[in-house]
């Protein structure tokens, strides 16, 4: 094929990708907007100085591990629902880029997953902003905003690649295995959980730049804002090199024969048979 007939082909390829895959970016935009309206409101019952919640149980890190709950159950339901069975529940556009670079994704498709998730957290915390009014603005709350903790930058960068790639790690290896594939989305909120509790204060626990923006957006705080994109990025791809050694695969956390998949490519399946016939296949 000519150089130019290539060009004409990956164009045309765009152009499908985005005419008839736009509902998986939207479910994208919807569930991290879902996700930071939780975590705006859940900072605000935890964080607010005028909370009964915040004279109850503290700051510390009883205050985190109810936080790290609150969320951790948010990552799965939106990862186990039927929504996000369909797109693959990214919610991340580490997690997106992570897959192109092992090839299970379409760059075209990577780009509408990217812009969505970016333009779904701002909205999140847009509609958290309608709802709440000056509680979510307020110091500490701060649009739930992210920010270098305890050992500033340079410790927050350590912290943000850390548990990116412990969670990129999990989610190869558990996809790859098929007893343990349908509860990669329960383990993925355990980590949220536990890194909310015991990483945060190095942080804030991002692990997503498009998180980290949709709050800075809101609260004007861009203080270490290059590592919230770089640390998630260059720990998850620590981890594909380590253990994603084939470009096969799919590219979801929680494979669902039952609806389409735009990376499998197939449409969805009513028997069980057929569901057998067209699951992923392992890394």
């Amino acid at each position: 094929m000519s150089a130019t007939g290539a060009t004409r082909a990956r164009d045309s390829g765009s152009m499908h990708a985005f005419a008839s895959h736009w509902p998986e970016y939207l479910i994208e935009a919807w569930a991290l907007g879902t996700f930071m309206l939780l975590a705006c409101a859940v900072s605000v019952a935890l964080l607010h100085v005028e909370s009964p919640l915040r004279a109850w149980i503290g700051d510390g890190i009883a205050s985190r591990f109810v936080g790290g709950l609150a969320m951790g159950a948010t990552a799965i339901a939106l990862i186990t629902s039927p929504w996000g069975k369909r797109s693959g529940a990214h919610l991340n556009p580490a997690v997106t880029l992570t897959f192109l670079r092992l090839g299970r994704i379409r760059a075209a498709d990577a780009v509408g997953y990217v812009v969505a998730q970016c333009i779904g957290g701002a909205a999140g915390v847009a509609v958290a902003r309608v709802l709440f009014g000056e509680a979510v603005a307020a110091h500490p709350v701060r649009y739930a905003a992210t920010l270098p903790g305890v050992w500033g930058v340079g410790g927050a960068f350590a912290g943000e690649s850390l548990i990116a790639f412990v969670m990129m790690a999990m989610v190869l290896t558990t996809t790859r295995v098929p007893r343990l594939a349908p509860y990669t989305g329960h383990l993925a909120g355990v980590l949220v959980c536990v890194f909310i509790t015991f990483e945060s204060p190095l942080s804030g626990m991002s692990m997503n730049p498009a998180r980290t923006i949709a709050s800075a957006l809101h609260a004007d705080a861009w203080r270490g804002a290059w590592l919230y994109l770089a640390a998630p990025l260059l720990g998850m791809h620590l981890a594909a090199t380590w253990l994603g050694r084939s470009r096969s695969g799919c590219a979801k956390l929680v494979h669902c024969p039952r609806v389409r998949c735009i990376f499998c490519g197939h449409e969805p399946c009513a028997s069980s048979t057929t569901a057998a016939a067209v699951s992923p296949r392992t890394s």
